[in-house]
């Protein structure tokens, strides 16, 4: 059951506040969390120290798995579902005051960055060490790998409806015909609609799907076997199979490289 994600404040806006860069930092307890859709006037990168977040927009799902962080621009609808026990921050930047993309993505976060967003979460606005924190953040920050962990989402009424239905089910292995019957169309035709809206085929996509719940779900302490088996594999050699085809390594020689590297062990 997920909670209500909560923050350390009751009666602070962080629109509200004109510094260039702010950070906030969030514990999640024992329950999964989440914050419902919503936007901000500012820019937010969502990183996670601990465990992992995932981020969703209107064009698709994004993954925070340990030492990323997920850029959304200034305004754009966002829902955050943290896992259990993950420490996240929240960084909120005024628009124009970083070189940052105008979409969503994941970025890598370098030791440096790490440490620059946990101290500016231990600051206030208004301190000068606040503002030279952020100076040196925001210089940082644009030259941040870009990494590729997402799930590319369609307005499509169809797909939308397919794409919703998997991301609360993954473990479902309807085939793409059951999916066309479902959704009034023939399995080729469906197979073409979905390749033109997300440029991924039927299979690549859901596999995309499985390793950013597989992340996850990891990232906050699950064990290989009970991950495999919620998403519905036959067996734990299968997911790994998977994943290693995927990412070029197993589960959890990929975490740590993660961490072991802040954040750079993504394959594009």
């Amino acid at each position: 059951m997920r909670q209500p994600l909560r923050y350390p404040w009751l009666d602070f806006d962080v629109d509200d506040i004109v510094a260039p860069a702010i950070a906030v930092r969030v514990d999640v307890t024992e329950t999964k969390a989440e914050v419902s859709q919503h936007w901000h006037r500012k820019g937010q990168l969502v990183f996670a120290l601990s465990g992992g977040v995932t981020c969703r927009v209107p064009s698709g799902l994004w993954m925070v798995p340990p030492h990323c962080g997920v850029w959304v621009p200034s305004r754009m609808q966002h829902s955050n579902i943290a896992t259990a026990n993950a420490r996240i921050f929240f960084v909120y930047i005024e628009p124009g005051a970083a070189a940052l993309p105008d979409r969503c993505c994941t970025l890598s976060i370098s030791p440096l960055l790490r440490e620059l967003i946990i101290e500016l979460s231990d600051c206030a606005p208004v301190d000068a060490r606040c503002a030279f924190l952020g100076s040196v953040l925001l210089a940082e920050l644009p030259d941040m790998p870009l990494q590729q962990l997402h799930l590319p989402f369609s307005s499509e009424p169809r797909l939308k409806r397919i794409a919703e239905s998997l991301a609360n089910d993954p473990a479902d292995r309807s085939t793409l015909a059951e999916w066309g019957k479902r959704v009034a169309l023939s399995e080729s035709s469906l197979a073409r609609l979905v390749v033109k809206e997300t440029g991924l085929s039927f299979g690549r996509w859901r596999q995309q799907l499985h390793l950013i719940v597989a992340i996850r779900e990891l990232a906050s302490g699950a064990t290989v076997q009970r991950v495999s088996g919620d998403l519905g594999y036959e067996s734990v050699t299968a997911f790994i199979t998977m994943f290693k085809k995927a990412l070029g390594k197993p589960p959890a020689q990929y975490l740590s490289s993660i961490a072991r590297n802040g954040g750079s062990a993504f394959v594009a």
